[in-house]
């Protein structure tokens, strides 16, 4: 009888999938995810939109109204091309596909999104992770040193990190992109709307540099659209492995629509980052806590122990994420996202009830 083990690769099956936990009757604090829903007439109009959608045509690979849009709300120079993906995560897989040549590699700061690492190996990529400093910030002369022994064909920056929440230093990404003289530098801004800094208006600046985004964090989470900019040169070439069909008619009709509202999305960020800097002095307040810096919709916390910290929020409803043992330097740490005022209380008084530690 044929069996798994016989025809899937061995790291594969050595793997987990990508985890993602039953929230039900829970407050959903672990995914960055925006808390807030379109405003009733704005969700109305937005299905009246989508009612007049073809169901049964296939969606356009390059969709040239969407795309234009996005150039001109997004800001992304007129020398830049733009590249759709199903959220960032398939826009990462794409470029380590393209890029995977016998013996080529990857490198990143680490800790960082996981999906940089998973990719890679999926696609016979090998993945060089450089420590960042114990206070989160970029090691540039780590990662300088990185690159010149590995000459990688990708190096990611997210721009800020997850799931440090760290916005790297300008001059040490700009000497990154000077070190990488073989690699591209894909600058991640997954966090942007919370950051309030962006890369993009350089984008067209460097031979070796794109710019990728998504509009989940913006509130989006749910339609799966992720974006990259960068010179023709390189969207042309990752353009070829990009699955026919990729962004559904839902998802490109709902971006559309939403983009000529970006008013309301942008004023939720806004709610979300002045409650970013309440919920981080209300935390910093409660004993035992360190809270460190962050640009993005969360919170890095290292807590006494990070394993009770998750259960007794999850007694108190609260889900977050324990990332204490994703890489030693997050010993003992806890990803908060920020919530409505109303949900972050709730969060607050649920970290109340954890036991003090001598």
């Amino acid at each position: 009888m044929t069996t798994s083990q016989d025809i899937i690769r061995p790291d594969v099956l050595a793997m987990t999938s990508y985890p993602v936990p039953d929230a039900t009757g829970l407050i959903k604090l672990d995914a960055m995810e925006n808390p807030f829903n379109l405003p009733g007439d704005l969700a109305k109009a937005l299905g009246e939109h989508l009612a007049g959608v073809a169901l049964n045509r296939y969606p356009a690979p390059r969709p040239a109204q969407l795309l234009a849009k996005i150039k001109r709300t997004m800001h992304v120079p007129d020398a830049c091309d733009v590249l759709l993906g199903n959220g960032s995560d398939e826009l990462i897989s794409m470029m380590s596909v393209a890029c995977s040549k016998p013996g080529a590699k990857v490198v990143a700061p680490v800790p960082g999104f996981v999906m940089y690492e998973m990719s890679a190996k999926l696609a016979h990529l090998e993945f060089i992770g450089v420590p960042l400093k114990a206070d989160f910030t970029l090691d540039a002369d780590a990662l300088v040193a990185a690159i010149d022994e590995h000459a990688p064909a990708l190096v990611y920056l997210a721009y800020p990190n997850n799931p440090t929440g760290t916005l790297y230093d300008d001059a040490g990404i700009e000497r990154v992109i000077a070190a990488s003289k073989k690699s591209l530098v894909v600058i991640d801004e997954a966090y942007q709307p919370f950051a309030e800094k962006s890369w993009m208006p350089r984008a067209a600046e460097f031979d070796n540099v794109v710019v990728m985004r998504t509009v989940s964090k913006l509130g989006l989470a749910g339609i799966r659209l992720g974006y990259m900019a960068g010179r023709p040169a390189w969207i042309t070439q990752f353009d070829k492995v990009r699955p026919p069909y990729n962004i559904n008619v839902l998802t490109q009709a709902t971006a559309d629509f939403l983009l000529d509202h970006l008013d309301v999305l942008d004023a939720q960020a806004a709610e979300l980052r002045a409650q970013r800097t309440k919920l981080a002095r209300d935390v910093a307040a409660l004993p035992g806590m360190t809270v460190f810096p962050s640009a993005g919709n969360f919170l890095l916390v290292r807590v006494p122990d990070a394993a009770v910290a998750f259960e007794t929020l999850l007694t108190s409803r609260v889900l977050v994420k324990n990332v204490g043992k994703m890489h030693p330097l997050l010993a003992n740490c806890v990803r908060l996202t920020v919530g409505t005022a109303e949900e972050n209380a709730h969060m607050i008084a649920a970290l109340k009830k954890l036991p003090t530690f001598d």
